[in-house]
């Protein structure tokens, strides 16, 4: 076992390059997931009165949240993400 490069910044190989992807597309497909998870959550709150659906509810309302805010981000920061995988 050769234990050179954790000592040695010189001798390790170069890191792969940063792959290009859209997060664009990803979070929107997370979003949607979210938004077919809460639809199955309220049929269980609001159709079968499910109390213990409750909890659950909020986490689909919160992923939704976070989902919108991070194509917010993604919406300002494409150009920084996408530059890293061109260089």
């Amino acid at each position: 076992m050769n234990l050179a490069p954790i000592f040695d910044p010189e001798v390790r190989k170069p890191g792969p390059k940063p792959a290009a992807v859209d997060l664009q597309k990803v979070f929107i497909v997370g979003t949607i997931i979210w938004i077919v998870a809460l639809a199955v959550v309220a049929v269980l709150l609001f159709v079968f009165q499910m109390h213990v659906a409750t909890l659950p509810f909020l986490t689909c309302i919160l992923g939704i949240v976070i989902g919108i805010l991070l194509l917010i981000w993604e919406k300002w920061y494409r150009p920084e993400y996408t530059k890293l995988a061109e260089d």
